[in-house]
């Protein structure tokens, strides 16, 4: 089997919610040893639940989940079980590839545990609370005195630096702050209606905290010197923004919020189609498809009025243009209307749900989904690798892990503790568990 691009690399990690598992997810797709401290003391805020034993009332079995939100409450069958953490949908979409070992890091044997295996390990990741680990004493300064190279990843909301680096902030608020819910939404509808619980900023910072530690990992590797990364969540959405960033810098305008419309193609727009609540998206970027798109529909007579025959046209007159598109794609299915208008060159795609991507044709074909076997969560299809390199392929190698799974393993092989002194830090609650010693966070 050929070598992953990460193989040798030990990183430990401490992420939480979505953007720091993200991260690291990619990080062990690519063969880093991914170690995951966590605690049966402390339960991390929704990384695997939002409590440690939720209610059953608070676990939906039809229809949408708990406060309409769409997922965030999810177990696997529909039942939290006796070990929800174990069974948490999230949790298990991002932890694939990695081990699980429990410390508590309050107390100063937790600590030197956690030292050694800093010690022996390559990069250290969190994505806490911003004074989390000053609180802990567990700085970068502190950590380097124990591993001179060690690369050292941190990614607050705002960064480690600034007059407001100790705000604590989820995705709902990091987007707000970006810039981004701004322009999210519906020109006649408030900003109270555009939220959703689908954060771009997660996602983004994630993957950037990844090439981030690609890159302190090429520069170590010249130099012998690691370094600390100081990562804004912030920073790595205000740039996906570009076109309304400049705009302002140059321009002194101030973009809105334009729904499903765009600054200069019309028709642009998701428009119904036949079926149950089917929808499919179309963008016309010039004359040229304009033409092509006419052709696909079959040249019908409205195509040749003065109103539609220019890009400035169609702009001035889309709620028109929009109501004669929608009178043609509600006659046809969603995939019919993309294969139609994809033979001119239409941008088209049909809107699916999550069902509808287990069964489209493309997805399959490449085979994204992977089917991934779980002790407590049983077996089923996970979302696979998000790039396909054919000299180093990459899989999912491990099943997302059970709190504190490898406890063994990392104690006793990585760190070479002796059976006895195991048994004595377990028996302090130190080190090990794999469950939480705690009943609620609230």
């Amino acid at each position: 089997m050929a070598k992953l691009p990460l193989e040798g690399v030990r990183i430990v990690a401490i992420p939480v919610v979505f953007a720091g598992p993200f991260g690291t997810m990619l990080l062990a797709d690519l063969g880093a040893e991914l170690i995951l401290v966590e605690s049966v003391h402390h339960f991390p805020p929704i990384t695997r639940g939002y409590m440690p034993r939720p209610p059953q009332g608070l676990v939906p079995t039809t229809g949408a989940t708990f406060g309409g939100t769409g997922g965030i409450q999810t177990y696997f069958d529909h039942w939290a079980g006796d070990r929800p953490w174990d069974r948490f949908a999230m949790f298990h979409a991002l932890g694939r590839n990695k081990i699980s070992c429990c410390m508590d890091l309050t107390r100063p044997e937790g600590q030197d545990v956690f030292k050694r295996l800093i010690n022996v390990s390559d990069v250290f990741f969190e994505s806490n609370a911003p004074a989390t680990m000053e609180k802990l004493g567990l700085t970068y300064d502190t950590l380097k005195e124990v591993k001179e190279d060690l690369i050292y990843l941190r990614m607050p909301g705002l960064g480690c630096t600034g007059p407001h680096k100790y705000c604590s902030l989820f995705g709902a608020q990091l987007q707000a702050l970006a810039g981004h819910t701004w322009l999210t939404g519906y020109t006649d509808l408030d900003l109270t209606t555009t939220q959703s619980l689908l954060f771009h900023c997660d996602a983004s910072s994630g993957a950037t905290a990844a090439f981030a530690i690609l890159c302190a990992l090429h520069y170590r590797k010249r130099t012998g010197k690691g370094q600390f990364i100081d990562l804004a969540q912030i920073e790595t959405v205000v740039p996906h923004l570009a076109d309304a960033v400049m705009d302002y810098t140059m321009n002194g305008r101030i973009q809105t919020a334009m729904g499903n419309r765009h600054p200069y193609m019309a028709p642009h727009g998701v428009y119904r189609c036949r079926g149950d609540d089917d929808w499919v998206a179309i963008a016309v970027s010039s004359d040229e498809e304009w033409e092509g798109f006419c052709r696909a529909l079959g040249n019908p007579d409205w195509c040749s009025e003065e109103r539609f025959s220019t890009a400035l046209g169609r702009l001035e007159n889309q709620d028109e243009l929009d109501k004669l598109v929608e009178e043609w794609t509600c006659h046809h299915d969603n995939y019919e209307v993309m294969h139609i208008l994809q033979k001119e060159g239409i941008a088209a795609g049909p809107v699916i749900s999550q069902r509808d991507a287990f069964r489209d044709a493309q997805l399959v074909s490449r085979g994204f989904f992977e089917a991934v076997s779980h002790r407590e969560a049983g077996t089923h299809l996970y979302p696979g690798m998000l790039w396909k390199m054919p000299k180093t392929p990459l899989s999912i190698r491990k099943p997302p892990p059970c709190l504190g799974e490898h406890n063994d393993y990392v104690f006793k092989d990585i760190l070479g503790m002796s059976d006895e002194e195991v048994a004595e830090l377990e028996k302090e609650n130190i080190i090990g568990g794999d469950e939480y010693l705690i009943e609620s966070i609230f």
